[in-house]
C-alpha cells in the first residue's frame, strides 16, 4: 500500500459493524514543483492599482487601463509558432473544416484510445485480481488482499469496501472467477461515477459564457483550454481566449498558437501583467465582439500558497463587476498522476474559486487512475472531460460506463 494512504480498518471489523476509529489524516504528498526562487510572483508583483504586497488578500479594485475598444487589434493578434500537435515552426496551422464542424467523435476510435490510455491502471488491477481469484475460494484473507489492490489504484477506501462487500455477498467460501470479479468491479465503479458524469453545457443565453480554468502547476490547463476551444469552434461557437497565466511567457505564446489554430482571438499582455485586470478586459472585449464562450487561463498555483490563492479570488471578484454571475463555470484541471494529492486540490480550489466541475488529464500516465472514482465518491462534483493523451481527440466528455469498463479491463459495452 502507498505510504500516502490512510490506515484502513480490517475487513472483518467493518463486516461485523463494530465502531471504527477515523483514519489519521494522510500526509499530503509533495505537489508539483513550485516557482523557482527569485521568480516574480503575480500575487505580490506591483499591479499599478496600489494593492498590498504579500499573502494578504488584494483590495477589491476595478482594473484600470485602456478602454476595451482601444485594445482591439494589438492585444488580440495571434503569433506564428509551433503547432501544439507537433508541427514545425512556420508550417500552416490547420483549422476546423466547415464540413466536419460539430461532427461526433467516432465511438470505436475513442474506446480504443480510452482503453489504451487506461491500460496501466487496468493492467495493475487485472493482474492483482487474476492472482487472487484463480482457483481459490473466497475468504476474508482474499478480500483483504483485494482491498489493498483497489486502494493502491487510488479507488479510495469507501469504494474498495463497497466492491469487496458486493463480491462477498452470497459467494463466501465459494470459488469465483477473475471475470466475475471484474464484472462486479465495473458495476460498482459505474454506480459511483454515474451521478458525476454530467456534460459541460454552454448556456447560449449568457453571452459570453465565461469559463475560468484553474489548477496547480503542470496540470495541463493551457493545453486543455486549447482543446476545448477547438471543440467549441467545431460546434459553431464564437470563442475568445484570455492568456491569464501571465507568470509564464511560454503559456502566453502557447495560448496564442491555440488561438491561431482555432480561429479564436486571444487577449494577451506582457509577462508579469495583472491577471485580474486582463480577465476584466477580456470579458469586456468578449461582450463587444458577441463571443459565445470566453475561456480564461490562469497561472498554475500550489493549493497551499495563500498569496496565489488570493490572486485567484481577485480574478473572480473583478469578473463579477461586469457580470454578477461570472464565471459561469469554473473548471479544475487535475493531473491523474498526483494520486491522493488531488483530494486536497479539490478541497481548496473549491473553497477559493467555487469549482463547478472537473477535468482529469494524463490518465494515460499512471496506474492510479482510480483517483477519479475516489473524487466522485467524496465530492460529487461533475466530471466533464477526461484526457488520455496529447491530441485534441484524446480529450472527450466523461461517461461513467465507458470509464468503469475500461478500468476493469472489460470489453466495450454493447
Amino acid at each position: 500500500m502507498s505510504e500516502s494512504q490512510p490506515k484502513k480498518p480490517s475487513f472483518w471489523s467493518r463486516l461485523l459493524g463494530r465502531d471504527i476509529a477515523s483514519p489519521e489524516p494522510e500526509p499530503t504528498p509533495a505537489g508539483p514543483a513550485s516557482r523557482s526562487e527569485g521568480a516574480p510572483d503575480p500575487a505580490t508583483a506591483a499591479t499599478g492599482d496600489g494593492e498590498a504586497k504579500g499573502d494578504a488578500a488584494a483590495p477589491d479594485l476595478t482594473p484600470q487601463g485602456k478602454p476595451p475598444a482601444e485594445l482591439a487589434g494589438a492585444d488580440l493578434q495571434p503569433i506564428e509558432g509551433r503547432d501544439p500537435e507537433g508541427g514545425a515552426p512556420g508550417e500552416p496551422i490547420p483549422r476546423p473544416q466547415p464540413e466536419t464542424a460539430g461532427a461526433p467523435t467516432d465511438r470505436k476510435s475513442w474506446w480504443r484510445r480510452l482503453t489504451e490510455g487506461m491500460r496501466r491502471t487496468s493492467s495493475s488491477l487485472s493482474e492483482g485480481i487474476t492472482g487472487l481469484f484463480t482457483k481459490r475460494k473466497l475468504d476474508a484473507a482474499t478480500l483483504e488482499e483485494l482491498e489493498d489492490v483497489l486502494i493502491q489504484a487510488d479507488l479510495g477506501i469507501e469504494t474498495a469496501t463497497r466492491i469487496t462487500g458486493a463480491i462477498a455477498e452470497g459467494r463466501f467460501a465459494k470459488e469465483i472467477s477473475p471475470a466475475e470479479v471484474k464484472a462486479i468491479l465495473a458495476n460498482e465503479v459505474e454506480k459511483v461515477l454515474a451521478p458525476a458524469a454530467r456534460p459541460l453545457i454552454v448556456d447560449r443565453a449568457r453571452k459570453p459564457f465565461v469559463i475560468l480554468m484553474v489548477g496547480v502547476n503542470g496540470s495541463g490547463k493551457t493545453t486543455t483550454i486549447g482543446k476545448l476551444a477547438q471543440k467549441f469552434a467545431s460546434q459553431g461557437l464564437k470563442v475568445m481566449l484570455a492568456a491569464g497565466d501571465t507568470f509564464r511567457a511560454a503559456a502566453i505564446e502557447q495560448l496564442k498558437v491555440w488561438g491561431e489554430r482555432t480561429g479564436a482571438p486571444v487577449l494577451a499582455r506582457e509577462q508579469g501583467a495583472d491577471a485580474a485586470g486582463l480577465a476584466y478586459d477580456a470579458l469586456a472585449q468578449a461582450k463587444e465582439r458577441g463571443s459565445d464562450v470566453l475561456l480564461i487561463d490562469t497561472a498554475g498555483r500550489l493549493q497551499n500558497k495563500a498569496g496565489l490563492m488570493a490572486e485567484l479570488e481577485k480574478i473572480v471578484r473583478v469578473l463579477r463587476k461586469l457580470d454578477p454571475d461570472a464565471p459561469h463555470a469554473t473548471l479544475l484541471v487535475l493531473d491523474a498522476t498526483v494520486g491522493q494529492n488531488a483530494v486536497s486540490q479539490v478541497e481548496l480550489f473549491r473553497k477559493v474559486a467555487g469549482v463547478t466541475g472537473l477535468v482529469m488529464t494524463k490518465l494515460d500516465g499512471t496506474a492510479r487512475g482510480g483517483i477519479l472514482v475516489a473524487l466522485a465518491e467524496k465530492f460529487g462534483l461533475p466530471v466533464h472531460y477526461i484526457g488520455v493523451g496529447e491530441g485534441v481527440e484524446d480529450l472527450e466528455p466523461f461517461t461513467a460506463r465507458d470509464f468503469a469498463r475500461a478500468i476493469a479491463g472489460l470489453e466495450e459495452a454493447a
